[in-house]
């Protein structure tokens, strides 16, 4: 009967154990699998792509009824749509942004970027889709004085923290202060701040001259020529998805239609 016991004992310690295993195996698979998604499987399967943006015109910004728009903003959606999901805008810190793209917080930074080498090095990059320049925005009395780089040494210079504008300011040895968006950036030349800011050429198309709210400021320098791109996670496989996307819409005309309705030049 003793022996029978520790017969029956042993069985059931083996098949603990079997059992044990065998949940342990099914969870690390559950894990493997979930680890092993593609980037672009697990934003198709949360039915929405995160887009990281600021307000931006004519890129991204909120019409009358709080919906964003612009180019990028347009862009996205028509992309998001061929994906068979939505895009979902969340605006960030730009300072900031491939923080909140590695950590997960958004999915892509589409926001009028400039493809430069820190860019790169942060993120995978889709191709460039638009042209831009990095220019020089004061009032318009001033403007017509500015004809080449020295003759902007001794203006103060407002810029977008962590933009492009910032960078040519300081390649160009300029006095610039850091301001959190474009926007202020033009405020601060509005109300005499500064005597001149750096910023995106699209923007200063579509916020300064007749007919805007800024119509006493006018562009002068151009400091650097430049291409707008996408940033997706490293190595994430949604770049050459939206690539392939995008230059569907560039060779049907789409994309150009849509540059021609925010008055922006796209990448050749």
């Amino acid at each position: 009967m003793k022996t029978f016991k520790k017969v029956i004992a042993v069985v059931l310690a083996v098949l603990t154990v079997c059992f044990a295993f065998a949940a342990c195996s099914n969870g690390s698979s559950d894990k493997s699998d979930k680890s092993s998604k593609t980037d672009s499987a697990k934003i198709i399967e949360s039915g929405k792509l995160v887009v990281g943006i600021t307000d931006f015109a004519p890129m991204d910004y909120k019409d009358d009824n709080g919906n964003w728009i612009g180019f990028d903003a347009d862009l996205a959606n028509m992309v998001a749509e061929k994906l068979g999901i939505k895009a979902e805008f969340v605006e960030i810190d730009w300072d900031n942004k491939f923080l909140e793209l590695q950590t997960g917080s958004i999915d892509c930074i589409w926001n009028g970027m400039t493809i430069t080498d820190e860019v790169k090095n942060n993120s995978s990059v889709t191709n460039a889709y638009a042209m831009n320049q990095q220019i020089v925005v004061t009032k318009s009395e001033l403007a017509g004085k500015l004809k080449t780089v020295d003759d902007l040494k001794d203006l103060s210079f407002a810029v977008e923290n962590g933009s492009a504008g910032q960078s040519a300011a300081e390649d160009n040895g300029l006095n610039a202060t850091a301001v959190t968006a474009q926007s202020d950036a033009l405020l601060e030349v509005a109300s005499g701040s500064s005597d001149a800011c750096i910023i995106d050429s699209t923007m200063a198309a579509a916020m300064t001259g007749e007919g805007t709210d800024y119509a006493d400021l006018k562009s002068s320098v151009v400091l650097v020529d430049e291409q707008y791109g996408i940033s997706f996670r490293k190595e994430s496989d949604m770049t050459e998805k939206v690539n392939k996307i995008i230059a569907d819409f560039k060779a049907d005309g789409t994309l150009q239609k849509l540059a021609d309705k925010y008055s922006v030049q796209i990448a050749e």
